[in-house]
């Protein structure tokens, strides 16, 4: 199948029937994770719109629908996450900035519908829409999903009920004028690369941060990596986590 907007072609695994929830896949993983830190730890779970792409299909007649049953199914495994205390949920939907028209007509509407029900006030519901990596550290000129996708899903987002939207700022900068079209959600905001061995330096990141808080409130502002760090070695990763720590902490 070729996936995420023709930028790889690869063999998937293939849904001949009605997808339907079963054993619990995460819990126990997050439950182990959490007894090693005191701190509230994130689990993140792609959504029905990126799971579409990347599988292939010979039961369903379209992707909505497709995504309808997927979202029913996560729906299922974030209520028994809730339910072992979990309090913050990520759900990823890079593909929202590969297809950003298929985000507008059914996948934000599939994505709200992973949290039906999920009313704790201390749950948070997050989403994380990255533009795309390659496939190794230190690539040239990867294709990314178009720039301007956040700001064609901005308001939709925005007025859904996701509380907090992660976006990749570092490895390409946005117009900032898009963080100005956030008026409640809280953003997640990344400012270092994960596909560059470069070390980001504190001034860089405190001068993008500090350009940031020109268009939204700081309270809602979250400095976070771009996306995942498994390009990074492991040292290379705690290095880049700091530098962005450090240059929180002295803004």
């Amino acid at each position: 199948k070729t996936a995420r907007t023709g930028n790889y072609e690869c063999w998937l695994p293939t849904i001949i029937n009605k997808i339907e929830a079963k054993d619990s896949f995460l819990v126990e993983d997050w439950i182990k994770t959490q007894n090693l830190s005191s701190c509230p730890v994130k689990i993140t779970i792609p959504g029905p719109m990126t799971i579409t792409d990347t599988i292939a299909n010979t039961f369903y007649n379209s992707n909505k629908l497709l995504g309808i049953d997927l979202a029913k199914a996560i729906n299922i495994e974030i209520k028994k996450l809730v339910k072992a205390g979990c309090k913050y949920i990520q759900i990823d939907e890079p593909l929202f900035a590969r297809k950003p028209k298929e985000a507008i007509e059914y996948g934000i509407d599939n994505l709200e519908k992973c949290f039906d029900g999920i009313n704790e006030k201390d749950v948070e519901k997050i989403t994380h829409i990255c533009c795309g990596y390659p496939d190794k550290i230190d690539a040239i000129n990867y294709p990314k999903a178009p720039i301007n996708s956040y700001n064609e899903i901005a308001l939709l987002l925005d007025n859904s009920i996701i509380d907090s939207i992660s976006i990749e700022d570092a490895h390409r900068y946005n117009d900032l004028l898009l963080l100005d079209k956030f008026r409640k959600s809280k953003i997640i905001f990344g400012v270092i690369k994960i596909a560059s061995s470069r070390l980001e330096t504190i001034n860089e990141i405190q001068k993008r941060i500090k350009d940031a808080l020109n268009y939204i409130d700081k309270d809602r502002l979250i400095a976070a990596p771009d996306c995942g760090l498994g390009h990074l070695s492991r040292e290379l990763a705690k290095k880049k986590l700091k530098t962005m720590v450090d240059a929180v902490k002295n803004i």
